[in-house]
């Protein structure tokens, strides 16, 4: 990673804080060089798991960066900069999951997901939700077929249990297709041989 320019957002999943600095301090210590992005709620919020002031200067000192994006008007200059190599949204929240599918930009994160994706560069996404089978599954099926977005899954973690459940709906829903293509098709020939035809189909 030396040499590389990795743009590094956290979003309001406050409870997995802990889990991303060092993440953060490894990528560091790799040669990369790190600027911190965090979501407007993530930068200011204050909870059970600590003030936001003191995230703040975790995420500097893990980063060494001297400040932290987390505006949408510091954040756009990354697509016609070109700024970074390499975006990581961890953790990724449900509700920035879905703005990011839905091409909502309305925060630090979702900036700088678009600007740096305009530019054809990658972007791994490290979910983490409760509701990932629930509303947000089709936002997990359509990211994970987006060029240049990753997802970051791991063996044992929630994540795999929700692509294990997508991948069947998915297989079920191409069968329903293909049978229901056939359908149709026999349905039109039946109708072009005038058998049937205006009949209730």
């Amino acid at each position: 990673m030396k040499g590389r320019r990795i743009g590094f957002a956290l979003t309001g999943s406050y409870c997995t804080f802990a889990a991303v600095m060092p993440e953060i301090a490894r990528l560091r210590d790799s040669g990369a060089e790190i600027v911190p992005i965090m979501s407007e709620t993530a930068a200011s919020t204050d909870t059970r798991f600590g003030r936001a002031e003191m995230w703040r200067g975790h995420v500097l000192a893990a980063s060494g960066a001297l400040e932290i994006i987390d505006t949408i008007a510091l954040a756009e200059p990354i697509g016609p900069g070109k700024l970074l190599d390499l975006v990581i949204v961890a953790p990724c929240t449900g509700n920035t999951l879905a703005k990011i599918a839905g091409g909502i930009t309305d925060s630090s994160v979702t900036m700088a997901v678009k600007a740096h994706l305009r530019n054809l560069r990658p972007v791994l996404v490290a979910i983490s939700t409760n509701d990932g089978l629930g509303l947000n599954a089709v936002n997990l099926a359509r990211l994970q077929s987006s060029k240049n977005i990753f997802m970051e899954v791991q063996d044992g973690n929630y994540c795999t249990e929700i692509w294990r459940h997508l991948r069947g709906y998915i297989r079920h829903a191409r069968a329903g297709a293909r049978q229901g293509a056939r359908l149709s098709i026999a349905r039109a020939s039946r109708r072009s041989r005038g058998v049937g035809y205006g009949a209730p189909w």
